[in-house]
């Protein structure tokens, strides 16, 4: 009997690597939308079934790409990547758009479950995914943003496939080795503490000024979490002294909200449903429909074959 594993797909991750990785090689005068995401988004869903083995297999999703909670803690949250003109809607390439709900089709006709939670971004989905399933199963979480590092945990057998340095087919395996060679933290928990102090200018967190990467990790090394380090300085602890105190004590009142933005949700109300592999054609008309219409057969029995279902 196969070992169960559950494989947490960062779909939006994932379909904005197709987007810009797969040729859009379509004749200038085609018609319909191009189908160059969706294709590549299928292809990566069949290479991870095939190398990785899942048993379960759910499409995290984005319900929410800039929660209200987080842009409450830290206003400028996201800020630089809204549409012009628009503060609730993410900038997305024109020709990617349309291929969002052809994703979505093709993930219901395949009865892959796709999971999301109003109000939360598909890592708080994942978090709470792994909160909810860890200890039962291994789990692998799929993605190309280093955010989600604070969930690896290696005694509940929790690891990131890595993908934007290797691709899907060459994902760096992210464990504890991984972070302490890496970053020199020991751990998810330490990896997020350490990415609070450090910030992160692509999502708009500014960090504790003069405090990078490797400061961050040496305190948090130093300190075992930054709880514990912000009661050293609240201490008095002759250790931190200097700028880079008066750096750590100019940063409190980010400190006391960046743990709010970094950190993802374990408790987000996601349907509870297991994301076992299907074991037939969800719904074989529609699929039969997104291939012919969309030109995507190929992509669709790579699918097929990579599930069993063929």
């Amino acid at each position: 009997m196969t070992e169960p594993r559950l494989m947490l797909l960062d779909s939006a991750s994932l379909y904005f690597r197709a987007f810009f990785g797969v040729p859009d090689d379509r004749p200038d005068d085609a018609p319909g939308p191009a189908t160059n995401a969706v294709r590549g988004f299928l292809d990566f869903i069949a290479t991870l079934v095939r190398e990785h083995h899942p048993t379960h297999l759910i499409a995290c999703w984005d319900n929410d790409w800039r929660p209200q909670f987080r842009v409450d803690a830290i206003p400028s949250y996201k800020t630089h990547r809204v549409a012009d003109g628009s503060v609730e809607e993410e900038e997305v390439p024109d020709a990617l758009t349309p291929q969002v709900p052809i994703i979505v089709d093709a993930l219901a006709a395949l009865g892959i479950t796709r999971l999301g939670a109003d109000g939360y971004e598909a890592d708080d989905a994942i978090g709470t995914l792994v909160a909810r399933h860890k200890g039962t199963m291994p789990i692998d979480v799929v993605t190309g943003d280093r955010d989600l590092f604070q969930l690896v945990d290696d005694a509940a057998h929790v690891r990131v496939l890595y993908t934007a340095r290797g691709g899907v087919r060459n994902a760096d395996v992210v464990d504890e080795a991984f972070l302490m060679e890496k970053y020199g933290v020991a751990n998810g928990e330490q990896y997020a503490d350490m990415a609070v102090l450090r910030g992160d200018t692509s999502d708009g967190l500014p960090g504790v000024a003069g405090v990078g990467e490797k400061t961050a990790a040496k305190l948090i090394t130093a300190y075992g979490s930054l709880t514990a380090l912000r009661e050293a300085i609240d201490g008095g602890d002759p250790a931190i002294k200097g700028a880079q105190r008066r750096n750590l004590e100019a940063g409190s009142a980010y400190l006391d909200v960046g743990p709010l933005v970094v950190r993802v949700a374990q408790d987000a109300p996601v349907p509870d449903e297991s994301g076992e592999l299907p074991t037939e054609i969800a719904d074989l008309a529609g699929m039969s429909r997104l291939a012919s219409e969309y030109g995507l057969t190929s992509p669709i029995n790579r699918v097929i074959d990579a599930l069993g279902l063929g």
